[in-house]
């Protein structure tokens, strides 16, 4: 077998370890079954007193083969149907054989690696910061498809399971011994070892619950009524975060309801038919290829310069301490780097420590972090009007206004105090790094770091290559947004570079529709349908209809003075109607919505005074398409300008930075989803009807002939 191995200790205690052979982690897949069925089959014909589950990994089980599932098509389910039911069976033959079986977990034990636990009679976890608990199936669009629903509901009963399988929360060994999911916790793997021998000595003959005769249903059957209840808003409330177009949780609850009112083994198939239906959607196909091949491609460095060693960054210089200013300054502090946070006051220097120090009261008033914790990361974050104590700094970020001469004049006092070999990097959304580095002395330090707002709650961080940014520039970029915590993307220089200039096409898409006469409410309910987290006007009032004109009058002038002109934008009509009447934005109290003091915010009645609805409406799919493909044809234009180098960057970078929604994989997959030809037919379809902004280019009409996406 080239997945366990059976080793037979003196004093009658069996070991089944996990220990994939050639492999650096344990995988659940076809071979797995296989080597699983003849291990429970060979112990079956042996003497033994009790069984260790342990791995010989650094991680327990890493879950099923991503790879393997995301080949599964409706002609192969049948096997692949087969293969989940076969490990059940193997599971529940340990399970049911009368001795004790004890999970040693000594690293992270995720998805499928849990559900292998979860059929054990006692679980044993190692206290160590590696070790990780949990069922994060939904994630990927998956429910627990190896026993995992099944288990849980008869553990905790159905209202206690619902967040624990919906919700794809990872527990720490603690919390997970908090939460019920391990009796024990060990401090050396000798210790766990010990614990289940222990255990094993003491409990001779042993049953899960569920098989004991009586067993009941923790806090009641879907009948019962105070579980009736909670089973009547459930798919509601499931609805309001998934918006339709996520169906894994909504499985997840038939699962769990069908499954507490049969049986334990027709619990598990009923759950295998939910689980592999799953697997032959779409949605899966979308959300594994995103969120963990091309996800963990990043992480591992996929847009790093190769040929440069790792870095690290100690003290890091932010100039401005407005909101952007201040959150990179929390980002950084929270990462145990030193922070200088500069502004034209120490006063406004103040303000900017003050968002952190609002943000670690949270913390501590949650649990999260101690009072300690909290002084000592507001220890890191310096604040200072004074340009000299950024020197020793290997980092500056420039979080200034979107001007360029101010960024020029910051950019060049910074740099009188820095070393040579110090960075300096712009946080600017829009202006082309290659002309910001025009104020550098050293332009091949000189990159973009594009966080995102909130800075502390948003992932990603869109690195910009100016023209002579030189590689070992970039790697260093790179390192320090992993240092963060956070996710990068890589991108060449332009006008708005690629989440700045896609997001534009969304928002100015809303509002072009609110000029046509379209319905202010269809308009952001066609933008929450289609699984974007805010529609486009709310998100215009979020961003400020002022920044929207400034960014536009900049872009103007900096085209002018190359010589040529900017085309003129569906929304810029509306947005100066909506400045004429002061209505910039929620900053400004009113916009496109009404803020009033203490209440939900709400859309302005006054719109179709200004703006008035056509008699009649266009249907809502047709909005939704509109948003959706928008966005997907400007990045097809920035991967066919350079401006992406390759389609990772393109999909995590919409879903991660501009909301673009996550069941469709990002952008780029989202074409590959439909079909290269007939996203061209359907964009050619929205240009003849709306205009040339959603005709594609050559590049991808060729693709699409030939069959081929990106």
């Amino acid at each position: 077998m080239s997945s366990i191995r059976i080793e037979l200790e003196s004093d009658g205690i069996l070991h089944l370890v996990l220990d994939r052979s050639g492999a650096s982690a344990n995988l659940m897949d076809r071979a797995f079954a296989e080597d699983l069925a003849e291990t429970v089959s060979a112990i079956q014909e042996m003497d033994y007193k009790g069984i260790i589950l342990r791995s010989a990994k650094s991680t327990f089980f890493a879950g099923g083969d991503l790879g393997q599932i995301a080949q599964v098509t409706r002609e192969s389910a049948g096997p692949f149907y087969d293969m989940v039911e076969s490990i059940k069976a193997s599971l529940r033959a340990l399970e049911t054989g009368g001795k004790p079986v004890v999970a040693c977990i000594g690293g992270a034990a995720l998805g499928g690696g849990w559900e292998l636990a979860l059929a054990c009679h006692h679980r044993i976890a190692l206290n160590s910061k590696g070790v990780r608990i949990g069922l994060p199936e939904v994630t990927l669009g998956l429910l627990p498809g190896g026993g995992g629903v099944a288990r849980t509901v008869r553990m905790f009963g159905l209202q206690q399971a619902l967040p624990l399988l919906t919700e794809g929360r990872q527990f720490s060994p603690a919390e997970a011994l908090e939460a019920g999911l391990v009796h024990q916790l060990a401090d050396s793997e000798q210790g766990m070892l010990q614990a289940a021998r222990e255990y094993i000595q003491a409990h001779p003959q042993v049953a899960q619950p569920w098989d004991e005769k009586g067993y009941r249903l923790p806090g009641g059957s879907p009948s019962s009524p105070k579980v009736a209840q909670m089973l009547a808003v459930a798919p509601a409330m499931l609805r309001k975060k998934t918006k339709g177009v996520l169906p894994a949780p909504e499985a997840i609850l038939c699962a769990m309801v069908e499954g507490a009112q049969v049986d334990f083994d027709t619990a598990c198939r009923i759950e295998s038919r939910y689980f592999v239906e799953l697997v032959c959607s779409q949605q899966v196909k979308n959300l594994i290829n995103t969120f963990w091949f091309e996800l963990n491609a990043i992480k591992a460095g996929a847009g790093r310069p190769e040929d440069v060693s790792p870095s690290k960054v100690t003290r890091v210089g932010v100039l401005g301490a407005g909101m952007m200013g201040a959150g990179i300054a929390y980002a950084a502090a929270s990462r145990g780097i030193e922070v200088v946070l500069k502004d034209v006051s120490l006063a406004q220097a103040h303000k900017g420590k003050a968002y952190s120090e609002a943000l670690m009261a949270k913390r501590v008033q949650r649990g999260r972090s101690s009072e300690a914790q909290a002084q000592q990361l507001l220890e890191r974050i310096v604040p200072t009007e004074s340009v000299a104590e950024l020197a020793g700094c290997e980092l500056v970020i420039e979080a200034v206004f979107e001007n360029r001469d101010l960024k020029a004049k910051v950019t060049r006092e910074a740099e009188a105090v820095l070393a040579d070999t110090a960075m300096m990097a712009s946080n600017t959304s829009t202006l082309p790094i290659t002309g910001l580095a025009q104020a550098s002395r050293q332009p091949q330090n000189f990159i973009g770091l594009h966080f995102f707002s909130p800075v502390d709650k948003m992932p990603l961080v869109e690195i910009i290559c100016g023209q002579q940014t030189s590689p070992e520039s970039l790697a260093r970029a790179y390192d320090f947004v992993l240092q963060l915590g956070k996710t990068p993307i890589v991108v060449n220089d332009s006008r708005g570079f690629f989440t700045s200039r896609v997001f534009g096409t969304f928002t100015n898409e809303g509002i072009a529709m609110l000029a046509e006469g379209v319905a202010p409410a269809a308009i952001e309910n066609a933008a929450w349908l289609a699984g974007f987290p805010v529609g486009p006007l709310a998100v215009s009032d979020e961003v400020s209809l002022t920044l929207m004109e400034k960014i536009r009058n900049q872009t103007v002038a900096d085209l002018a003075e190359e010589g040529s002109a900017a085309s003129p934008k569906e929304a810029d009509p509306v947005i100066d109607r909506m400045l004429e009447l002061e209505r910039a934005g929620k900053a400004a109290g009113r916009g496109f919505y009404d803020y009033p003091k203490g209440e939900k915010k709400r859309l302005w009645n006054g719109l179709a005074g200004y703006f008035p609805q056509a008699e009649v409406q266009p249907d809502v799919q047709e909005l939704k398409e509109r948003l959706l493909f928008i966005m997907a044809v400007e990045t097809v234009r920035c991967m066919e300008e350079g401006v992406l180098n390759h389609r990772r960057d393109a999909d995590v970078g919409s879903i991660f930075g501009i909301g673009f929604p996550a069941w469709s994989g990002g952008a780029i997959q989202f074409i590959d989803h439909l079909g290269p030809k007939a996203f061209v037919a359907r964009a050619d379809q929205l240009a003849e009807n709306y205009g040339e902004r959603f005709r594609v280019p050559d590049g991808l009409r060729a693709r699409a002939a030939k069959g081929q996406g990106y």
